[in-house]
């Protein structure tokens, strides 16, 4: 029974073969539901690499986008985030409160608030620089796979975008 078992293999390794109409209606023939379980399963991988630095994934890619660019405004990094305000301010709390980001309003735009890293924030930057290598190492991918993934994957988004926004002026 063993043997049998390890013999068939999983819906996520098998190639598929042609589909028909009724087969695409299968779950795992769903992109949405690849990529739905891809980042599950991403973030779960994140969780024991990020616990030592006291960080919620969503965390930490805020801190990722002030460790490229300090001094962002919430809307720009809401931007890069994909985040709405509402899910942001309560994140950027959070960060204020451990001491690793300062939110001030813009002198010459008080509507504007902007976020930039303390010095507790700029110094854990150097204690995450090994989680991408890692993550990697766990998925079982070379960096160079990770960043051909990565990049055909914000080519999808990109596409994504322009179809929703085709569909949004028609």
């Amino acid at each position: 029974m063993v043997a049998a078992a390890s013999a068939v293999k999983s819906p996520s390794r098998r190639r598929a073969p042609a589909a028909t109409a009724t087969d695409w209606q299968q779950l795992d023939r769903q992109l949405c539901f690849a990529l739905y379980s891809a980042s599950l399963a991403m973030t779960k991988l994140y969780k024991p690499l990020l616990d030592p630095l006291g960080l919620t994934y969503p965390q930490y890619l805020a801190l990722l986008v002030l460790w490229e660019r300090d001094r962002v405004s919430v809307g720009e990094l809401g931007e890069r985030l994909f985040l709405d305000s509402g899910t942001l301010t309560p994140l950027l709390k959070r960060l204020e409160a451990a001491g690793l980001v300062q939110r001030t309003r813009d002198p010459d735009d008080e509507r504007r608030v902007v976020v930039s890293l303390s010095p507790a924030g700029r110094a854990l930057q150097k204690r995450a620089r090994d989680i991408p290598p890692k993550l990697a190492q766990a998925a079982r991918c070379s960096l160079d796979e990770v960043a051909a993934l990565t990049e055909r994957l914000q080519r999808l988004r990109a596409q994504l975008q322009d179809s929703q926004a085709a569909q949004a002026s028609h």
